[in-house]
C-alpha cells in the first residue's frame, strides 16, 4: 500500500504539498503544473488518502445526514451540455430518483470538460460519495476518478469493475435491421459514431448491424456506413453527398434518433422520398421523433428508467452493498411509424 511520502517523491514535491492538494487547501499558492504532478502521482500509485478523523458526535451527525452525501454526474454529450434529449431524459430519471430519496446532484460535468486535467483534478479534488457515469472516458481519466470516488454506477460504460445499467446495443441493432429486412430491404446502410476507440467498427451497435446483415446473407457496403461522430451537421452533409452521387441504399439504420432526423432533413432537401425511395429507422424514441416528417420509426429505450435504476444501484452501494459489480439490461421496444 503506497504512502503519502511515496506520492511526494514521485511528484517531486514535499509531503506538505501533497497534503494540501489532497485536501484542496487554497491557503497556499501553487502552480497548476505542481497540482497536476501530484494528482498524476496519486493516480499512478493508486494512493488513497486516509479520511480525516472527526469527533464521534460530528461523525455520527454527518453519517445520519443525507446532505453530507455528495453525488456527481458525468454526461456524455458531443457538442452542447444540455441539448441532447437522450441523455437529458436519463438525467431527468437520475434527478427524480435522487429527490425521491432525499439526495441531490452536487455537480454535472461532461466527458469533454474533464479532458482538461485542471478541470478533472479540481472537480474530484474534494471527497465525492458517489458518481453516475454516462461516459466511458479514457483510461487515465477513469482510473483517476475511480481512485477518488468509492461508489460509481455507469450508464452503458465499457468498465466492468463498476455497476452498469443500460440496454443491449447489439440487440437493438439486430431489431432495427430485422425490421427493415421484413419490410423487403436488401441494401441497408448505417449511420452512427465511434466511441473512445475512434473506430465505428468497434461500436456494439455497428457490430449488431453488421452481424444481422451477415446472418441474413446480405452485404455491407462501406459506402453506406456513415461515421458522423454523432454530429447532425456531418450526418446531413454525408447523406447529401450520397444523394448527389445517386448512391443510396433502400434503407438506413441510424443509431440515434437525432441522426435519423438529420438524415430525414437531408432526404427532404434533396427530393428523396421517405419511405418510398429510402426507409429510415432510428433509435431511442426521443419525444420529437413522433413529430418528424414523416414520423420516425424507432426503437424505444427506457431512458428515464435507466437513470432511476442507476440511482437505485448507487444508493444500495452507499448503504453498504459490497458484492460483485452488477450489470442491469433493460428491455427495448420497436415503435413503428411512417418512415419505414
Amino acid at each position: 500500500m503506497p504512502n503519502i511520502r511515496e506520492v511526494a517523491n514521485l511528484a517531486g514535491v514535499s509531503v506538505a504539498t501533497v497534503s494540501r492538494v489532497l485536501n484542496n487547501d487554497a491557503k497556499y499558492k501553487m502552480t497548476d503544473e505542481t497540482r497536476a504532478r501530484v494528482w498524476q502521482a496519486v493516480t499512478q500509485l493508486n494512493y488513497k488518502a486516509k479520511p480525516r478523523v472527526k469527533s464521534a458526535e460530528s461523525g455520527e451527525a454527518a453519517a445520519s445526514s443525507k446532505s453530507a452525501v455528495k453525488i456527481g454526474c458525468i454526461l456524455s454529450v458531443t457538442k452542447y451540455k444540455y441539448s441532447d434529449p437522450y441523455f437529458m431524459a436519463i438525467l431527468s430519471g437520475v434527478e427524480t430518483r435522487l429527490t425521491e430519496n432525499g439526495y441531490s446532484l452536487a455537480f454535472i460535468k461532461t466527458g469533454a470538460e474533464l479532458e482538461d486535467k485542471k478541470a478533472l483534478y479540481s472537480t474530484f479534488g474534494e471527497p465525492i460519495s458517489g458518481l453516475i457515469l454516462m461516459e466511458s472516458l479514457n483510461p487515465e481519466a477513469y482510473g483517476f476518478i475511480h481512485n477518488q470516488v468509492p461508489h460509481i454506477v455507469g450508464v452503458d460504460t465499457r468498465w466492468e469493475d463498476i455497476d452498469n445499467v443500460g440496454y443491449s446495443h447489439h440487440t437493438v441493432a439486430g431489431m432495427a435491421v430485422q425490421h427493415l429486412i421484413e419490410k423487403g430491404h436488401r441494401s441497408i446502410g448505417y449511420i452512427g459514431g465511434s466511441g473512445v476507440t475512434g473506430n465505428i467498427r468497434d461500436s456494439s451497435r455497428y457490430r449488431g448491424y453488421f452481424s444481422s446483415l451477415h446472418a441474413a446473407g446480405l452485404p455491407v457496403n462501406p459506402d453506406w456506413v456513415i461515421d458522423c461522430g454523432w454530429d447532425e451537421e456531418i450526418c446531413t452533409r454525408e447523406v447529401t453527398r450520397l444523394c448527389r452521387q445517386k448512391n443510396l441504399p433502400t434503407a438506413f439504420f441510424a443509431a440515434s434518433d437525432l441522426m435519423a432526423m438529420a438524415a430525414l432533413s437531408s432526404f427532404y432537401n434533396n427530393g428523396v422520398q421517405v419511405p418510398g425511395e429510402v426507409a429510415v429507422i432510428g433509435l431511442s424514441n426521443i419525444e420529437v421523433s413522433k413529430y418528424s416528417n414523416p414520423p420516425l420509426t424507432t426503437i424505444e429505450i427506457p431512458t428515464k428508467e435507466i437513470g432511476m435504476v442507476a440511482v437505485d444501484m448507487l444508493i444500495s452501494r452507499l448503504n453498504g452493498y459490497r458484492l460483485l459489480p452488477r450489470k442491469v439490461v433493460l428491455p427495448t421496444t420497436l415503435i413503428q411509424r411512417s418512415s419505414t
